[in-house]
């Protein structure tokens, strides 16, 4: 731990003095880049900074310990010196949280699917209802959305739906929605008043760029088709829809929400490099097997991460074992505290494991 603390302090160092360099600015990239990787490191500075203070002040407090003949004076000094090693042991262990390497998919982009499961009208409705929870807690990060797929019911749910969230962090923050998400709730279509249970799926893909993920164009076949919308009725009279079929792989993504063929196909694009770049980290995640300690539950789709009791106004999220009493206040976007929680325990884990 010591040898790449001071690996990572000298290079805190070597930044320090390369954006003095007036040329660096004029490589908006690079520049970019550096200030990225400087912000971080600072971080890991001044925590081994406060350290260092800190200790200072505790070795004098233990000198004047040792050599203070009065004894009011030296009963503080031994006070002080109890507070100091609590503010040390505070420091020291956010220190540590900031040597846990990150994650390079942290801060990309994403793609977010939300699929209806069981529960027929009462799961669409749910989907809808996570897509809005989603959607305003974007908005109080000040990141973009964009929805790229879409399929509505005539009740207003959404047996489908497929967006873009772009902005700080994005995947850091949503990674751990990946999972099945319970709700048990009474359908306003229930006239008995019976608790229903429904399931909504959600997937969280980091967002891959053309150059991450190599997909050939004959290994795509590109099928063109008349929109079509709830009902069955008739979207428009020309040929918009896209569906895309990553022939190695089987994947297949379908495109209709735009009225041009080209916006279609260029947004299915996104969707298949997304889920090509998922499946091949997750065949490289399977292979490290010890490196999955940092996950907080196993990610996988089938896996139910989440219970939303909307009688008792409770959330619970099984992999971590919270429960929180404010479900009607998530729904609209409070959802700060849940995510807060995930990320510290992934840290928390891979602490664990760094240290084992």
């Amino acid at each position: 731990m010591n040898e790449r603390l001071n690996s990572l302090l000298e290079r805190h160092k070597e930044l320090g003095q390369l954006i003095q360099d007036p040329e660096l600015v004029k490589n908006q990239n690079k520049y970019r880049d550096v200030m990225r990787e400087y912000s971080q490191l600072e971080a890991i500075a001044g925590a081994q900074g406060e350290i260092d203070r800190l200790t200072s002040q505790a070795e004098d407090a233990k000198t004047l310990i040792a050599g203070e003949k009065d004894p009011e004076m030296r009963e503080l000094a031994k006070e002080e010196f109890k507070e100091l090693e609590v503010k040390i042991k505070d420091a020291e262990d956010r220190l540590k949280f900031l040597l846990i390497p990150r994650d390079p998919l942290d801060e990309k982009n994403i793609i977010m699917e939300i699929r209806a499961g069981t529960g027929g009208d009462e799961a669409a409705l749910f989907a809808a209802d996570l897509f809005r929870m989603y959607s305003r807690f974007a908005e109080t990060k000040g990141w973009k959305f964009e929805i790229m797929n879409s399929n509505e019911t005539e009740l207003g749910g959404l047996k489908e739906i497929i967006f873009s969230i772009s902005g700080g962090n994005v995947y850091e923050n949503l990674r751990y929605e990946s999972g099945v998400h319970r709700v048990q709730r009474v359908p306003a279509t229930e006239a008995s008043g019976r608790k229903h249970t429904s399931a909504v799926t959600v997937a969280v893909l980091p967002e891959a760029d053309e150059t991450e993920v190599n997909i050939r164009q004959e290994d795509l076949r590109i099928d063109v088709m008349r929109a079509g919308g709830p009902g069955g009725q008739c979207v428009n009279t020309t040929d918009s829809a896209v569906r895309i079929t990553h022939i190695p792989s089987g994947i297949v993504v379908h495109c209709q929400d735009e009225k041009s063929q080209i916006k279609n196909k260029a947004k299915a694009m996104r969707i298949l490099r997304a889920r090509v770049y998922e499946m091949e980290e997750a065949k490289a995640a399977s292979e490290r097997a010890e490196a999955r300690k940092n996950q907080v539950g196993s990610g996988d789709r089938s896996e139910r991460i989440r219970t939303y009791n909307f009688p008792q106004n409770r959330l619970t999220d099984h992999r971590i074992n919270l429960t929180l009493y404010k479900l009607d206040l998530i729904m609209q976007g409070d959802v700060a505290e849940l995510f807060d929680a995930l990320k510290l325990s992934a840290r928390e884990e891979l602490l664990r494991a760094t240290a084992s």
